[in-house]
C-alpha cells in the first residue's frame, strides 16, 4: 500500500520569530521543486503566528505545535490549549516526544489525555514513542513500544487513527549523532505496525504512517526512507538549517 511520506521539522526550543521568518524565506527557495511528500514545521509556540504568516503564500507546508495541554482552560500557568492552537491555524501537534516523557515526566496516561483533547478540535496527531538504550539492551523494546502504543492510543477511534502519524524515535539516537541502522529502524517500525494491527485491524495498520526520528541527516535519509515500513521522518537538529531540511526531504523521496 502506498503511504505518502511526511517530513516534520521539530525545532524544539530554537529560533525566535525573526529567525523563523528568515528560515521560511530561505527554505521556500530550496524546495521549489516540491517532492511528493507532506511537509510540516513544528516551531516554538511564540513563533507560530510568524510561521503562519510566512507560509501564507507557500501552500502545501503545514504547521505543528510541539506540545499541548490536556486541559481546555483554567489555572494552568504556562500551558497552551488546543483551542488556542487552532486559533493560530495550527494543523498538527507533536505529543509524547521523548523529551516530554523524560524531562517533564509525561506518562502514557497524560499523553493519552493530550491525544484525545487534540482530536476534539480535529488537530492531526504526531504521536511519539520509543525506547531508551537501557530498555533496548534489556530486551524490553517490544514491551515498551507495546505499552506506549496501547496506553497512549486507548480510547482513540479508527477515525482518529486516520489523522494520526506515529513517530518512532529510539531515545538513544536523538541528538546523539547515533542513528539506528536501517534494519533496526525497519524492524521497530514493522513491530509498531503489528501492534496497531492487533488493536485496530490490518487495514488501519497498513494505512497509518510511521515516521522515524533519531539523528536523521541528508546522508542517511535515502537508506532509511527506502525501508518498507518507514513513511517519513521527524527531524530535530538537522531541520534547523533550510538546506539540510530540504536535502533530507529530497533525498528521502528519491530512490535509494
Amino acid at each position: 500500500m502506498y503511504r505518502r511520506p511526511i517530513f516534520a521539522a521539530n525545532w524544539k526550543m530554537n529560533k525566535g520569530p525573526s529567525e523563523t521568518q528568515d528560515f521560511v524565506k530561505s527554505f521556500l527557495q530550496k524546495i521549489t521543486d516540491r517532492p511528493s511528500a507532506d511537509i510540516v514545521i513544528a516551531a516554538p509556540f511564540l513563533c507560530l503566528p510568524t510561521l503562519s504568516e510566512s507560509l501564507r503564500e507557500a501552500g502545501g507546508i503545514e504547521m505543528a505545535a510541539q506540545n499541548c495541554s490536556q486541559f481546555d482552560d483554567g489555572a494552568y500557568t504556562g500551558e497552551i490549549s488546543v483551542k488556542m492552537l487552532r486559533e493560530v491555524l495550527v494543523r498538527h501537534v507533536i505529543i509524547g516526544h521523548s523529551e516530554r516523557r523524560s524531562i517533564f515526566g509525561e506518562t502514557n496516561a497524560i499523553i493519552n489525555a493530550k491525544l484525545k483533547k487534540a482530536r476534539e478540535v480535529n488537530l492531526k496527531l504526531i504521536f511519539c514513542i520509543g525506547e531508551t538504550l537501557e530498555e533496548r539492551n534489556a530486551g524490553q523494546l517490544e514491551s515498551i513500544l507495546s505499552s506506549q502504543i496501547t496506553e497512549g492510543l486507548a480510547g482513540l477511534t479508527t477515525d482518529d487513527l486516520d489523522h494520526t502519524v506515529i513517530a518512532y524515535e529510539p531515545v538513544w539516537a536523538i541528538g546523539t549523532g547515533v542513528t539506528a541502522t536501517a534494519q533496526q529502524a525497519q524492524d521497530a517500525h514493522a513491530y509498531v505496525r503489528s501492534v496497531v494491527a492487533s488493536i485496530y485491524g490490518d487495514d488501519i495498520a497498513q494505512k497509518i504512517r510511521i515516521q522515524y526520528g533519531g539523528s536523521v541527516k541528508p546522508n542517511n535519509a535515502a537508506e532509511l526512507m527506502a525501508c518498507p515500513d518507514i513513511d517519513g521522518a521527524l527531524i530535530g537538529g538537522a531541520s534547523l538549517e533550510p538546506q539540510s531540511f530540504s536535502d533530507i526531504i529530497h533525498n528521502g523521496c528519491a530512490p535509494a
